[in-house]
């Protein structure tokens, strides 16, 4: 492996964070390596994407909007970043741990016969070149380190979130792909988004959390929706809230939810259980509100506020109101 391949997730010329995040630490572990950087744009509104990333230190990339990539299941996009990849040369292929990325990862490592980490939050490159992946397990319990054996290809998945983002100066060469000779089966019908016009849980830079402690779906929408709107943030949920049916799981956090880094945290009726801690725990400043005093949040948080969350909260968000006005 000697140069570093990042596949761009994107729509319409949307993307998520974490294709900043990759970008940025593929020119590190280019450096490293050796060899270029290089990001991967598929589908419409890529060359808006392309030109983005030219603000970020990158040797090439590459990119086609064909219609296909948006008209089909997965095929096209794998076609795509394997062409990509081959251009490039022996690389280290750097995919968001995602529901599609971790599928593009597979279908690629069986293309290329390279080795696969998944759910990967650190990634080093030894003196002696191994490629050495930090994986957390069992809620965070327990980290692994895993080494790519030398090989023409390596892929891993990166967690959203676990790279900063550092956008400098590029002088990257745009490069257009070539459309497969072959035809897809499965077409895409009809996308649905679900929560689609609000702001995603992984890109906000403030979150508002409930737990269990809340007793039910109400409070999500009359206590902590209100709260997140003055602050500008979302509202995420324990897996305890989520699993109650209080509210969809695509706002869960934690070990088997999404992961979040915002600059405040704020955790109202939640226990702070490791499954949860997991998911939250590199947030910037964390604000748990707590009628137990032992609850175990209490042990990672900046501010601990122990009292009635339905009394606190409410007098918060018009606190907040009154300064901003």
């Amino acid at each position: 492996m000697q140069h570093v391949v990042v596949f761009a997730e994107q729509r319409q010329g949307q993307t998520r964070k974490v294709t900043f995040e990759l970008v940025s630490e593929a020119r590190k572990l280019a450096d490293r390596l050796g060899g270029k950087a290089c990001a991967v744009v598929l589908g419409a509104g890529g060359a808006e994407l392309a030109a983005q990333l030219e603000g970020y230190p990158l040797d090439v990339i590459y990119v086609t909007e064909d219609r296909d990539v948006d008209a089909f299941v997965l095929d096209p996009i794998v076609d795509y970043v394997e062409a990509a990849v081959r251009l490039a040369g022996p690389s280290l292929i750097l995919i968001p741990n995602t529901l599609s990325g971790r599928d593009v990862a597979g279908r690629l490592s069986a293309r290329l016969r390279a080795g696969i980490v998944a759910d990967v939050v650190e990634v080093r490159v030894e003196d002696d070149g191994a490629v050495v992946c930090v994986s957390p397990k069992l809620g965070g319990a327990l980290t692994t380190q895993c080494a790519l054996l030398p090989a023409e290809h390596g892929i891993v998945t990166i967690r959203p979130s676990a790279f900063a983002v550092t956008p400098s100066a590029g002088n990257a060469q745009v490069v257009a792909l070539a459309k497969p000779a072959k035809s897809y089966a499965a077409a895409i019908e009809r996308d649905v988004e679900e929560g689609a016009g609000e702001l995603a849980l992984e890109e906000a830079p403030v979150v508002v959390a409930g737990g269990r402690g809340l007793g039910g779906p109400e409070p999500f929408e009359a206590l902590l929706k209100p709260l997140a709107r003055v602050l500008g943030g979302a509202v995420g949920a324990s897996r305890a809230a989520a699993d109650a049916g209080w509210v969809p799981y695509n706002l869960q956090i934690g070990q088997t939810g999404k992961t979040v880094t915002p600059k405040l945290y704020v955790a109202v009726g939640i226990s702070g259980a490791i499954q949860h801690k997991v998911g939250m725990r590199a947030s910037g400043t964390i604000v748990a509100i707590n009628k137990d005093a032992a609850a175990p949040i209490g042990e990672f948080s900046d501010l601990l506020v122990i009292g009635d969350a339905f009394r606190i909260v409410p007098e918060l968000t018009k606190l907040i109101e009154t300064a901003k006005g």
